[in-house]
């Protein structure tokens, strides 16, 4: 049984992608840095799944990532994948990020996924697996006040297709840039999902704002083997929002 890591897997498309894995036949190993979010997932998820695994670990951490991967090596022997998905996002102004902030964003969200790739890859090469990476389609357009996020985001598209060309033939490296997913409900202690408006789903040319799942299916594409001559690209997935020219 092919053994996939998910990063931020505790919550969000994390959560819901490790879920759609498991009921796909694949052994996950979810790894989540908030200890509560990952208490839910494995209380939700274990009995249900005995190909789970529930570990904690801060990516932007190198011995917790250390650390993770031998857990993971220990119980399923094997790694055939890695999903990057662990992301932290600020909304402040220049004048009110602190540089701290402004390194835990990247540490976790750029430094982090060069950790993970680092040290899965010589798992990753004995089994020819693959790296899929959360992008983002803020890489390449902005709200305002999201400075940390969308600088490692745009990290993530370059890092992708450097993974590509240097790990490459034995692994391939992707990433997936979400438009707007709707995750309110995914969030840890299960809040109310937020109200989405008709106004929200009828600007995407799709006719509606994004679920987990479509998210989780593109993942799924990339894992399968017999789509091996895909490696350094971006896939956004969106809705058609950034085709969309928009006039006031």
């Amino acid at each position: 049984m092919k053994t996939i890591i998910i990063t931020g897997a505790g919550q969000g498309i994390g959560r819901a992608t490790a879920e759609f894995l498991l009921n796909h036949d694949y052994a996950v190993s979810l790894w989540e840095a908030d200890p509560e979010a990952l208490a839910e997932a494995s209380d939700e998820l274990s009995a249900a799944h005995p190909n789970a695994q529930f570990v904690q670990c801060d990516v932007s951490d190198e011995q917790s990532v250390q650390q993770a991967i031998k857990k993971t090596v220990k119980q399923f022997g094997r790694i055939d994948a890695l999903i990057n998905n662990a992301a932290v996002m600020q909304y402040k102004s220049i004048d009110d990020l602190s540089f701290e902030e402004w390194n835990r964003a990247i540490g976790v969200n750029l430094s982090g996924l060069f950790l993970c790739a680092k040290y899965t890859a010589p798992h990753l090469r004995e089994q020819r697996g693959t790296i899929i990476s959360l992008c983002s389609t803020r890489a390449f357009q902005s709200e305002p006040d999201t400075f940390g996020y969308s600088a490692s985001k745009g990290g993530i598209f370059a890092l992708t297709h450097s993974l590509a060309m240097s790990l490459g033939p034995q692994v391939r490296a992707n990433c997936i840039s979400p438009g707007w997913i709707d995750v309110s409900g995914l969030k840890k202690g299960h809040p109310d999902p937020e109200k989405i408006r008709p106004a929200d789903h009828s600007q995407h040319p799709a006719g509606r704002v994004g679920r987990p799942d479509d998210i989780a299916r593109m993942i799924l594409f990339l894992l399968d083997d017999a789509n091996d001559f895909i490696t350094g690209q971006n896939f956004v997935v969106d809705g058609g929002m950034t085709r969309k020219m928009i006039y006031v």
